[in-house]
């Protein structure tokens, strides 16, 4: 896992010069220098939206979020569980307008379900086919983890919570923190040594007749992957 901080956008980004590596909770201001920050090297991974009911206003504070150019892998989006038929039908069209205004600008769209919501959710993108968006994960989430661990594309959590479970996953990407520069620094490395990165999932996971999915031996993966040294010639 990589650990990095959570900094309000509002805040200046001279104070965070010694990180290469930040996500931005969306406050509704942009500080001025972080778009030069960008430029010189930094990288916003991500940014996250504050709770917003699902509508026209959400989709006005997202792409409000997106039009400086901070280059953001993932557009973080708080979620609760729909609820009614009003409620579903805010939630759908609010995800398929935000699908098409970010196609093409290099962003995803990564839920963060409040918790118990993501039983709700799920079978939501299932029918509106939104195979292209994904979770951002939190410890409230809890046991719901494997619903969601291929489709994890980042996380956020603070520094004495833990992250054991999400490590099992084999998750390699961001977790952000929040704090402040003074404290993150250290934080962070204990967090680091704590939670190393894993590269595959701790357990195989299974088919749903319960039968282990191995690699195919057959598989191929280079020339040279599984070559020994040909020593006939020496």
């Amino acid at each position: 896992m990589r650990f990095v901080p959570l900094i309000l956008s509002s805040s200046t980004p001279e104070a965070w010069a010694g990180f290469k590596d930040v996500e931005l909770r969306w406050d509704g201001t942009l500080h001025p220098e972080w778009e030069a920050s960008v430029r010189n090297g930094l990288a916003v991974h991500a940014l996250q939206l504050q709770p917003t009911p699902w509508g026209l206003g959400l989709l006005e504070t997202a792409l409000e979020s997106l039009r400086p150019r901070l280059g953001a892998d993932f557009l973080v989006i708080p979620t609760e569980a729909p609820i009614g038929r009003q409620g579903t039908s805010a939630f759908l069209q609010a995800l398929e307008a935000l699908l098409e205004h970010t196609s093409g600008r290099g962003v995803k769209l990564a839920l963060r379900p409040s918790k118990g919501a993501l039983t709700a959710i799920l079978p939501l993108l299932k029918e509106a086919r939104g195979e292209a968006v994904g979770f951002c994960w939190d410890p409230s989430v809890g046991p719901e983890l494997d619903l969601i661990s291929d489709r994890l594309y980042t996380a956020v959590g603070g520094v004495n919570d833990d992250y054991a479970a999400l490590q099992r996953t084999g998750y390699r990407w961001n977790l952000a923190v929040e704090g402040s520069p003074e404290d993150l620094s250290s934080s962070i490395r204990m967090l680091e040594a704590n939670y190393p990165t894993v590269f595959f999932p701790a357990e195989m996971p299974t088919t749903a007749l319960g039968r282990p999915i191995v690699p195919d031996e057959s598989l191929i993966f280079g020339a040279h992957w599984n070559e020994q040294p040909d020593r006939s010639r020496e």
